[in-house]
């Protein structure tokens, strides 16, 4: 379950983000929406343990995120969050497996090529797998950083505009994928998106106000 109460976000004296509660069952997919400016990337960010709430609390798989350590909120995350930025993050010197393994061994997990190799298959890029990922367009680039964020089968998926750089029919690829992964691996999924295409793929969704 993802769930939070009382969240707000300040990034100075007079800029305040007050967030609805927000309640995600397990194995539920939700599209996040709402104007420029509202906080929908923040919030994202808030809830993936990245960016410290003002106030209110986060949980996931009945853990208050923002009790934790810093070393335990690392491992946490990669145990149990998988995000996909809208910006990759790669080590550009690895190629798409390493940078899929290194993901394995931070969050505690042994390498499993197979795994990767499944997961680049189903996204329609296995034959990328030696590729460095400078080597990859800005499509190819947003379905690995959805592998990575999928490889350790995590509690709660979150995505900041997963489909933006990708066709319509990668486009609904990718949301079959996403939803495909949350139901297997009974997680939340949160997609925040200003892709008009996603709206009528989702019944559940959290509105943001400026």
């Amino acid at each position: 379950m993802l769930a939070t109460k009382g969240l707000a976000y300040s990034y100075d004296s007079k800029t305040n983000l007050d967030f609805p509660d927000i309640t995600c069952q397990r194995g539920e997919s939700w599209l996040l929406l709402g104007q420029s400016g509202s906080g929908k990337t923040t919030l994202l960010h808030v809830l993936g343990g990245l960016r410290t709430p003002k106030k209110g609390n986060v949980l996931i798989a009945d853990t208050d995120l923002y009790q934790l350590s810093s070393s335990k909120m690392d491992q946490f995350r990669g145990k149990h969050i998988g995000i996909i930025f809208q910006d990759s993050h790669f080590v550009k010197a690895l190629s798409v497996e390493e940078n899929l393994g290194l993901a394995q061994t931070l969050a505690g997990h042994s390498v499993d090529k197979a795994r990767i190799k499944h997961l680049l298959d189903r996204l329609n890029i296995g034959h990328k797998l030696k590729s460095k990922t400078s080597q990859l367009s800005q499509g190819e680039q947003q379905r690995v950083a959805i592998a990575r964020a999928l490889i350790n089968r995590p509690t709660v998926i979150l995505a900041d505009e997963p489909t933006s750089a990708l066709d319509d029919v990668n486009c609904k690829e990718v949301v079959n994928l996403l939803e495909t992964q949350a139901r297997e691996e009974n997680a939340v999924l949160l997609i925040v998106t200003h892709d008009g295409r996603l709206k009528e793929l989702f019944s559940k969704k959290i509105y943001l106000n400026k």
